[in-house]
């Protein structure tokens, strides 16, 4: 019997590129390919890309000029450059490093296998219009108790900062019942926890026998699926949180009390030079009526500080933003120009004053991370068990705010969902003990 060829896959960036990396290991799986710990040991290695942060392609091209030495010393090896940054520059990623062997876009992976069987150089980032999720393999053995299932793709709302649309496609949402199927799939094998994904998850408008359906409407869905005990979803838009799934976050007990809700800036000038279509008046009624629908909810965000034409009365907007809604996390990102993006054409800050700027914004959003965490101790919450600490007895989970909570807790089976009481905070994670 011959011997397993062996995959190694890197993975940069979002969630959507996680679920895309299982989604391609599955596929290549099909074609007798196990997963490695290592470059050095595999057979093939893929890159799977980021493009929405400064410095990927650089990042991408230092990786490239390891793995060169690699396939010196092994020249069988296959190197493969996927995601969005195969997607924005697939031939100059084939001029510059000539030795890859194929460069996949996120809408094509799914014919990764056929790429890989010929034996010359292949590149595919086109828009296909089939279905890749109708091509793609079942999900197989699932490891842990938690899981991303990609219910939306693509984005249509052109933020001047953004290469979503570019890279991802327009918005496209899967049907009703693959999703159903998939999830019913996934706590077969034992998941108790999904996260929807979407660059704009909550614009899904998912074909169903009953018409198409809204992301409140699957959700209701996916909670009666029996064995199923958490839901959450990400990453939104503002605009697309209508009544119901607002309303959905007070009736539905398995959609966990967490939202992550970019707003990127609290300057009404620079969100219309972002092209959000949104204002941080707009945005703060929204959390209002968020929160009145689930109190305790923990929100978070990102933050874009830097854009181009940002002036301190912009950022003072923005920090008077945070004040106001209290973040329990956030995600923040001094600007850089992707390039093709309308916002690309505009002179950037000097360095210095953006620095300064994010410096001050990720102290403030510490400080209310702290307090926050802080104040869970004492009380009780949901821990769903992933792993076994690093020390004896302990057990690591998430909670149903999705801090991760270390417990002490000697007979803990991963994939247990328990109940604990916190007993302390640290920096990025809470402390508890098991209740009987």
């Amino acid at each position: 019997m011959a011997e397993p060829k062996k995959l190694f896959i890197k993975t940069y960036g979002c969630q959507m590129n996680v679920y895309d990396s299982e989604r391609m290991a599955e596929a290549l799986g099909n074609d007798g390919y196990v997963k490695s710990e290592t470059a050095e040991d595999a057979d093939m290695v893929l890159l799977n890309t980021c493009h929405i942060r400064e410095r990927a392609s650089e990042k991408l091209y230092s990786d490239l000029g390891r793995l060169r030495k690699l396939k010196l010393a092994k020249p069988e090896m296959k190197i493969g450059v996927a995601g969005c940054v195969a997607q924005a520059e697939g031939d100059e990623i084939l001029r510059r490093t000539p030795f890859v062997d194929l460069v996949v876009g996120p809408q094509t992976y799914h014919r990764l296998p056929q790429m890989l069987r010929s034996n010359t150089q292949q590149i595919d980032t086109e828009f296909p219009t089939e279905d890749k999720f109708d091509l793609l393999p079942a999900r197989k053995v699932q490891r842990g108790p938690s899981a991303f299932l990609t219910v939306q793709e693509g984005c249509d709302k052109f933020c001047a900062f953004c290469v979503v649309p570019y890279t991802r496609g327009t918005e496209v949402s899967r049907p009703v019942a693959r999703i159903l199927s998939e999830a019913r799939g996934l706590v077969e094998r034992g998941v108790r926890d999904i996260t929807l994904l979407g660059q704009n998850v909550n614009a899904y408008h998912g074909a169903h026998d009953s018409g198409d359906f809204s992301l409140s409407k699957l959700l209701r869905l996916l909670a009666g699926i029996d064995g199923l005990e958490r839901l959450r979803y990400t990453t939104s838009h503002p605009n697309d949180m209508d009544d119901d799934l607002i309303a959905a976050h007070g009736d539905l007990p398995k959609l966990m009390p967490y939202l992550h809700l970019p707003v990127q800036s609290g300057s009404n000038r620079i969100l219309k030079a972002m092209n959000r279509k949104h204002t941080a008046e707009s945005y703060l009624r929204l959390i209002e009526r968020i929160r009145d629908a689930r109190p305790d909810i923990l929100l978070s965000s990102d933050f874009i500080v830097g854009f181009p034409g940002e002036t301190e009365q912009d950022f003072d907007d923005t920090m008077s933003l945070i004040r106001s809604v209290n973040y329990g996390a956030a995600y923040s990102f001094k600007y850089s120009a992707r390039p093709g993006t309308p916002a690309a054409e505009k002179p950037e800050l000097d360095a210095e004053t953006t620095d300064r700027r994010l410096y001050a914004l990720q102290a403030l959003i510490t400080e209310q991370q702290r307090a926050i965490q802080e104040g869970m101790v004492g009380r009780v919450v949901g821990v769903l068990y992933d792993k076994h600490g690093r020390n004896p007895g302990q057990m690591v989970g998430k909670s149903d705010h999705l801090h991760a909570v270390h417990v002490d807790d000697a007979h803990g089976v991963v994939g247990e969902l328990v109940q604990v009481r916190i007993t302390g905070s640290k920096t990025n994670s809470l402390s508890g003990v098991r209740l009987v």
